[in-house]
């Protein structure tokens, strides 16, 4: 069976999240969603709502697993035997962060990196841009599913 893992922060996932999962879902028998956990940062979602969110927006695709991650993800792959991480990038300066991270990544444990080039219509989005953009009352309707336009919104009335 063949394995991708896509990782990330995922707070809130974004329509640029499911294209790269959605494109991966295609090229992979098996594609795990690893929702990093990061302690020293205060999410506007938890790693629970996130999981939901993720899982609700992915079911269609049918081979999409999500689950937390702490620590390396090089260790979340060996643990699920995943050889491949699947990677979008925005732009020419996610290149080089990216480049030094899979090449730590197969130097460690052999993991090979996949890079995959993000569709032009999100190539700016990122989930920052879309909480700030929300947080002060833009239109994020048409930058993430609808699932998460509403938790989205509840979330930002609670605060």
């Amino acid at each position: 069976m063949r394995r991708a893992v896509c990782p990330g922060s995922f707070d809130p996932i974004t329509n640029g999240h499911l294209d790269i999962i959605a494109r991966a879902s295609r090229l992979y028998d098996e594609v795990y969603v690893a929702v990093m956990i990061n302690k020293s940062k205060k999410g506007l979602f938890e790693i629970d709502e996130r999981i939901d969110l993720i899982r609700q927006v992915t079911a269609e695709y049918g081979n999409v697993r999500v689950e937390a991650f702490h620590g390396l993800l090089v260790d979340f792959c060996k643990q699920r035997d995943i050889p491949a991480i699947v990677k979008g990038l925005r732009a020419v300066s996610d290149f080089d962060y990216e480049l030094q991270m899979a090449q730590m990544n197969n130097g460690l444990t052999g993991v090979e990196t996949l890079f995959v080039p993000t569709n032009p219509t999100y190539s700016f989005l990122s989930s920052s841009l879309v909480k700030e953009v929300a947080q002060w009352g833009g239109d994020v309707s048409h930058l993430v599913p609808p699932l998460v336009l509403t938790a989205l919104a509840e979330r930002l009335r609670e605060d």
